[in-house]
Order: C-alpha cells, then sequence, then structure tokens
C-alpha cells in the first residue's frame, strides 16, 4: 500500500472512538414496498399489495448513524415530536447505541417523515414510484428548541468534532449555529455544516459540504458541466462563508475540493455511476468527512474518504450507512488497482 493510502488507512482506524457532537433535524424515513397486481379502473395509477415497511434514521439521524457504524461516538442534539415516529427514532437510537439524551420532545412537532412507496413484480428489485414528506417546521419560540441551545451552550463533556446537519425543519437557525461555532473555536475542534436551503445564512464553520444544485440556488448561477463556473462558485463560497474548504459533491461527476490558498482538487467518483439508491449519501458523505477532520485528517484526505464512503453507500438500497470495514476496503482496493 501506498504512503498516501497508509496514512487514508490509519486515518479511518483514528475515527474510532471519536466523539462528535451532531446539531441536526432529525427525520424518520419510512419506506413500504408493495407487489403490482394491476391498474386501477379509478385512475391510471398501479394498484400495489402491500409487502413490508421499514423505518430508518434519516436526515440529520443518518449522519449520526453513519458516524456510529464508522466507529465514532456521536452525540445527537436534536428534537422530536411526541409522537409515534419520535418514539420510533428514539427506540432506533437505543439500539444503535447512540445516545439520546440530548434529543429534546416538542409537543406542538409532528416528527418529519419521508415516505418512499417502493413497487415491483415478485422477486424483482423494487422501485420508487412516490415520496411523501410530512413535516412542519419547529415553532420559533419552541421549548425544545431552548433546550437544545442550553445543552449546546453547556455541553461540558469530551469532544473531537461538530456536525450540523440541516434540513430545513426550523431548527438550525443562525444563533443555534453560531453557538456550535463558538463552542468548536473554543474546544478547538472542527465543525461541518450541510444546509440544504440555507447555505449562506451561517458563516465561520471549518467546512461545508453542499452539492451542486444547492450551490446553485445559493449563488443563483448555473454550473452543468463548466469546470471554470463550478472554480468560480467554490472561491466565492470560501470568501462569503469564510470557512477553511468547501466540498461539493457532484453525483456521478464526483466532487470538489476547494481550500483557502489551495488549487481546486477534483475528485472522480469511486466505483461506478451504476447507482442503486442515492437516499441519504449526502448524509454519508458529511459524517465521513467530519470523523476525518476529527481524527487529524487535511481537508484532502477527509475529502478522498468521504468520496470513498458515498462510492460505497449509493450501491445499497434505501437509508444505509457505512462501516469502518468496508471503509478500510475501499481504500486498499483502489490501492491494489
Amino acid at each position: 500500500m501506498s504512503g498516501e493510502r497508509a496514512r487514508l488507512a490509519s486515518l479511518v482506524r483514528a475515527f474510532r472512538g471519536r466523539r462528535v457532537l451532531v446539531l441536526a433535524d432529525l427525520v424518520a424515513d419510512e419506506f413500504v414496498y408493495g407487489r403490482v397486481e394491476r391498474i386501477s379502473r379509478e385512475a391510471p395509477v398501479l394498484i400495489l399489495r402491500h409487502d413490508t415497511s421499514d423505518l430508518r434514521l434519516g436526515g440529520g439521524a443518518n449522519a449520526v448513524h453513519n458516524i456510529r457504524t464508522l466507529g465514532g461516538r456521536p452525540l445527537p442534539l436534536g428534537v422530536l415530536g411526541k409522537d409515534a415516529h419520535g418514539a420510533a427514532l428514539r427506540r432506533l437510537l437505543r439500539e444503535k447505541g447512540i445516545d439520546g439524551g440530548c434529543v429534546f420532545e416538542e409537543p406542538s412537532y409532528p416528527t418529519p417523515v419521508k415516505t418512499r412507496i417502493l413497487a415491483g413484480r415478485p422477486h424483482s428489485t423494487k422501485q420508487q414510484v412516490v415520496r411523501l414528506d410530512r413535516y412542519q417546521r419547529l415553532p420559533s419560540r419552541s421549548r425544545a428548541r431552548q433546550a437544545v441551545l442550553r445543552a449546546l451552550r453547556g455541553f461540558s463533556g469530551e469532544l473531537d468534532g461538530i456536525l450540523v446537519s440541516d434540513y430545513g425543519f426550523g431548527l438550525l437557525d443562525p444563533a443555534l449555529v453560531r453557538s456550535a461555532v463558538a463552542l468548536a473555536r473554543r474546544r478547538k475542534v472542527p465543525v461541518a455544516v450541510d444546509s440544504r436551503f440555507a447555505l449562506l445564512r451561517f458563516r465561520g464553520m471549518t467546512a461545508v459540504t453542499p452539492n451542486e444544485p444547492e450551490v446553485e440556488e445559493a449563488l443563483g448561477i448555473t454550473i452543468g458541466h463548466d469546470r471554470e463556473r463550478l472554480e468560480a462558485a467554490g472561491r466565492e463560497l470560501l470568501a462569503r462563508l469564510g470557512c477553511r474548504a468547501v466540498l461539493i459533491t457532484r453525483g456521478s461527476d464526483g466532487m470538489a475540493l476547494f481550500e483557502k490558498g489551495c488549487p481546486p482538487e477534483h475528485i472522480p467518483i469511486h466505483g461506478t455511476d451504476e447507482v442503486a439508491d442515492v437516499t441519504g449519501a449526502g448524509d454519508t458523505v458529511i459524517a465521513t468527512f467530519t470523523l476525518a477532520l476529527a481524527a487529524g485528517a487535511r481537508p484532502a484526505e477527509a475529502a478522498r474518504l468521504a468520496n470513498y464512503a458515498g462510492g460505497i453507500v449509493v450501491m445499497k438500497h434505501a437509508t444505509a450507512t457505512v462501516s469502518g470495514e468496508e471503509l478500510l476496503a475501499a481504500v486498499a482496493g483502489d490501492a491494489s488497482r
């Protein structure tokens, strides 16, 4: 194994036990599987016979879960509703060995649920036919939000990094993220932010990991396959956000890393572009990237590990995670080629 690959492998091993505070919108990812029986007479739609249903940790909770399976020790900090889906997510966190002591309950807030309905013939791979999202924004004067802020400001445990996962459900306002950035600076640990709809509202973090459509929306541009526009966007985000690194994920075009004082680094995808399912891939990327920074990786090293992890997880169905062993195998396999 080359020196570079040996270094990456040592970083993956250093993931074990790293404590990462995850300030996040927690989501229930629900998968409903059915067999196609016929076309309805009532409308030109499929009639499905229900087979099974599955509930998984989604949104920021998926980032939490990935940190756990990669060997880290995540501490989620967020809000769930006082409802069946909230109770189910708490149970899943316990089953995965994740401490949910800083996940607070808001009675007026329904736990966000993303329901994906998948259909197919018997013994065939099911395909997603529709997704139904159920959510409301967290009330601005929520007591649970205040509890999250108090817990963040009063956090005194060991800490190696902070991850912020903003899905736009109202928890992650600029004041809360400023507190997370302030805590990271006091502890001298990295803080990475993934924001779906409010990328430009936050400043001062170590790194951000937007996908290309989020960058286009934030800056009001179209990148397409224009490398010059991509690189101009990366430089603009570095300047406007005041961060150390910007990692833009580009689907089948791989990733692009921007650091202050360094030329852009374009990273091709790991594996194949014939993917099985991209659900939650961004959560896996930021979990791996943040955990790598927490383990002492440079941004370029963290980006390469995140690229491996993203390539692994999109070959799995439904909301999925990557293990440390899988990541080590990807590093070793790439070296052998």
